[in-house]
């Protein structure tokens, strides 16, 4: 169990993120349209922008941020991933102009266990945690962050950097 907060209240997750140098959990998300999303559909390197909804300034931020980053990083997808009904995720992305990123919903699956981000407690728990997982093109974990608060955004940088 990973520990985040929110509001200043701590929140403990269902388990950990997967450790750096590991194998990521193969995943199988609900994409626009309701049609499969899966690791297996996405190429190169991935970057999962993790959040609990899309509805909210912060996670709003982070989609449109990582979207700004995705086009001008060769060879990577952003996958953006909430418990969200992918309906609501697209509607978010087209009114925005977010074209760079997929989105993926987790709301039928085991995501959110299988990667450890499922907050276990607190006023959201069942939603996912705010973290972000970037794998190599061989879908190795280098680099993963679980923010201290939900209510901050993710170190963009670090995972940038994590790219090379």
């Amino acid at each position: 169990m990973a520990t985040t907060a929110f509001k200043g209240n701590p929140v403990n997750t269902v388990g950990e993120l997967p450790a750096a140098g590991a194998n990521a959990p193969a995943f199988d998300l609900v994409g626009e349209g309701l049609s499969a999303l899966t690791s297996a559909d996405v190429s190169g390197r991935v970057v999962l922008n993790i959040f609990p909804s899309i509805d909210t300034g912060v996670c709003a931020a982070s989609v449109r941020k990582f979207n700004e980053l995705a086009a001008s990083i060769d060879n990577t997808t952003v996958v953006n991933v909430s418990k969200d009904l992918p309906f609501a995720q697209a509607r978010f992305c087209g009114a925005e102009g977010i074209e760079d990123v997929k989105v993926g919903s987790a709301f039928r699956s085991s995501f959110g266990e299988d990667y450890g981000v499922t907050m276990d407690d607190g006023p959201m728990a069942g939603l996912l945690a705010r973290s972000v997982v970037v794998l190599d093109a061989d879908g190795a974990v280098i680099h993963t962050e679980l923010v201290p608060e939900i209510t901050q955004e993710p170190d963009y940088d670090a995972a940038v950097k994590a790219l090379g």
